[in-house]
């Protein structure tokens, strides 16, 4: 009897925990101590990790804050999540033509980085065949390379550096598991965004000042008056 009911119990543990185990997403995990069903991934809403191309230097970096930056290489890869082509004056650079680009780092952190200038221009001509190929940039591992440039227009001569980029396939899983994970939340950058911006192109980022604008339609019931008050 109490091996009987011993087993009952193992059971009904088991199916339970399979029954967790099936809920759990891709971008998921279970916390075995408490329970919970978790991301694996983290983001703060409109907060993302900042990382930024120093064309001056021509190296990549990660700002926490302005106290608090972790220098990198000259090169960098990615997966895309997001994007979006933009002109507008933010962060007090004036008024540019942007390349806002979303993915998730080594850290599993949502992160993001903004190109300008010629920067862009190249990344536009990657993007193209992939179009013409029928290849998302959300299915590709971009490697973004400092490139060093020269003006000899000036003396002393002066040197600069723009973004080059070059891809290879993602994993298929990856890539299904990432679209997953962003259907989840709002993704965008909150310093970056404004009313005013000229959009090119836009992928999967979210606008706070669109999409937060627009309200559902409130259902109308039966032998509800709709038209206008008349004063009696």
């Amino acid at each position: 009897m109490y091996s009987k009911r011993g087993s009952d119990v193992l059971l009904r543990a088991k199916t339970m925990q399979e029954l967790v185990s099936s809920s759990v997403g891709r971008f998921q995990t279970l916390d075995t101590d408490s329970g919970e069903i978790v991301d694996k991934y983290l983001y703060i809403d409109g907060n993302p990790k900042q990382y930024r191309f120093d064309a001056k230097e021509g190296k990549f970096s990660i700002h926490y804050d302005e106290n608090n930056i972790e220098r990198l290489g000259a090169s960098l890869s990615f997966q895309p999540i997001a994007w979006r082509i933009f002109f507008d004056d933010i962060l007090g650079q004036g008024h540019k033509k942007w390349a806002e680009l979303f993915f998730i780092d080594e850290a599993d952190c949502v992160s993001g980085i903004l190109f300008h200038g010629y920067s862009v221009a190249n990344l536009e001509r990657l993007i193209t065949p992939l179009v013409y190929n029928r290849v998302k940039l959300n299915e590709v591992v971009l490697t973004v390379n400092a490139d060093k440039k020269e003006n000899n227009k000036v003396q002393p001569k002066g040197v600069y550096y723009i973004a080059s980029f070059t891809y290879a396939l993602a994993d298929k899983a990856q890539t299904q598991e990432l679209a997953d994970y962003l259907e989840t939340l709002n993704l965008y950058r909150r310093g970056t965004q404004t009313e005013v911006a000229q959009t090119q192109v836009t992928k999967y980022v979210f606008n706070p000042f669109v999409d937060l604008l627009a309200e559902p339609e409130q259902p109308v019931f039966a032998g509800e008056w709709v038209g206008e008050d008349v004063a009696a």
